[in-house]
């Protein structure tokens, strides 16, 4: 892979990292277009649902299986064949509405769409890995903000349209303007060259005082999925976003049921959610920078745990409403610091694939946490049943959490042994 001559700005970098999340990012606004397709042409919120599950569960597959793409052909390639998936999906979307065609539907906007979000998810971010070696949690998390932030953007955005040009061509203009702001972002990333570090990028931040700490390993994806700590930060991942995507499901149903708040008021509750969920994702990665990733991951599930089994019991609507937004930050953070977790323990060697086979756990969660809790609250008649589940699932993610920390500290402990071992000089 061909190197420039000049090394490249990391700020203008993770800007175009953000760039190409925004776009993806739109994926998320399910709950703007649901009903005007639905009036459109006459198809079910469940037939319209499965076609955005069927994008998060493409999102997964092709992140895991198309991470060798990234890593070969470089994030530049990856990231502008991921904006002629992503656009040629929203495009097609367009068509598949003005044919009235549901199956045309799942193709393009489930598939096409789906494979353009798993390489635009992790093309940008395992680049970031490399070029913020000493901020590799804010660098993550900003991107990762940018995906979470997108609906919000794009939302009022989507709605002035639809009433405007209409639901048909407003997908065909979306999916045009996906795809430039994609490869307009895709054509600045790259790779820094090797053995660059962060003082020789010619805009050095004098007062940066953070140690970039050695990574514990340097493994290929192959080597890292045969690790316990891979499938630890698996189920880690797995478990925090099956919660948090069961909690957003039921939401505002559960405020209205137990604390009597009218549907305006959670429907202000819902917005602020998508917010804390951005902002979590910066925040907690950024905090990472400091605390370290082991440590935040357990301080999520900390947190968690209690409120979980609270919630259901709440009757208070500002109370309510705090604990979900808390759980809405501790979501959004799993998210933003996984990728500089990865980072840490298995190095940047195969990052982009490590990070992809992690990705399966999105697409895992996605179609287990809302289905565990519609079944639960189904069949017991109350939330509280499926809170309580969910506060059982955070004990255990805890306790893979203290395991990782110590498993973690062990190495880094043998690690210097060996090396003040290595540099020890024989007695004369």
């Amino acid at each position: 892979m061909k190197q420039s001559t000049k090394v490249k700005n990391r700020w203008f970098i993770a800007a175009s990292a953000v760039g190409i999340h925004i776009a993806i990012g739109t994926i998320y606004a399910k709950s703007v277009i649901t009903l005007p397709i639905k009036e459109l042409v006459g198809w079910t919120k469940p037939e319209i649902s499965i076609g955005f599950s069927i994008a998060i569960a493409f999102l997964g597959l092709s992140a895991a299986f198309l991470g060798k793409v990234v890593e070969q052909k470089g994030p530049r390639f990856a990231g502008t064949l991921a904006a002629f998936f992503y656009g040629a999906g929203i495009i097609g979307t367009g068509l598949s509405l003005q044919l009235a065609s549901l199956p045309l539907f799942y193709l393009t906007y489930g598939i096409l769409s789906g494979i353009g979000l798993g390489l635009g998810y992790i093309a940008p971010v395992s680049t970031l890995i490399k070029w913020f070696p000493d901020r590799r949690g804010m660098a993550t998390g900003l991107a990762i903000m940018g995906f979470g932030f997108a609906a919000l953007i794009f939302g009022p955005l989507m709605n002035y349209l639809f009433g405007t040009i209409g639901v048909v061509n407003t997908f065909y203009g979306l999916g045009v303007l996906y795809f430039v702001m994609m490869v307009s972002s895709a054509s600045y990333l790259e790779v820094p060259p090797d053995g660059w570090e962060p003082e020789s990028n010619g805009n050095v931040d004098k007062t940066k005082t953070r140690v970039i700490e050695k990574d514990l390993a340097q493994l290929t994806a192959m080597e890292a999925v045969k690790t316990p700590r891979f499938y630890y930060l698996w189920l880690m991942l797995f478990i925090n976003i099956t919660c948090g995507i069961a909690v957003i499901s039921v939401a505002s149903p559960m405020a209205q049921q137990l604390t009597n708040m009218t549907p305006s008021s959670a429907a202000l509750m819902v917005g602020l959610m998508g917010a804390f969920n951005g902002l979590g994702r910066i925040g907690w990665a950024s905090l990472s920078d400091s605390l370290g990733r082991p440590l935040t991951y357990t301080i999520f599930f900390t947190i968690q745990i209690p409120l979980f089994f609270i919630l259901s019991s709440v009757t208070d609507p500002i109370i309510f409403s705090i604990i979900i937004l808390i759980i809405l930050s501790c979501y959004g953070g799993g998210f933003s610091s996984i990728p500089a977790f990865i980072g840490d323990v298995f190095g940047t060697k195969e990052l982009a694939r490590i990070h992809g086979f992690m990705l399966t756990a999105w697409a895992s969660a996605g179609i287990v946490g809302p289905t565990l809790a519609s079944w639960v609250s189904t069949r017991t008649g109350s939330y509280a049943g499926t809170m309580s589940i969910f506060g059982c699932l955070f004990i255990v993610a805890f306790i893979i959490s203290i395991i990782t920390m110590v498993s973690i500290k062990k190495s880094k402990a043998e690690s210097l042994d060996q090396a003040v071992m290595g540099n020890e000089l024989p007695i004369s």
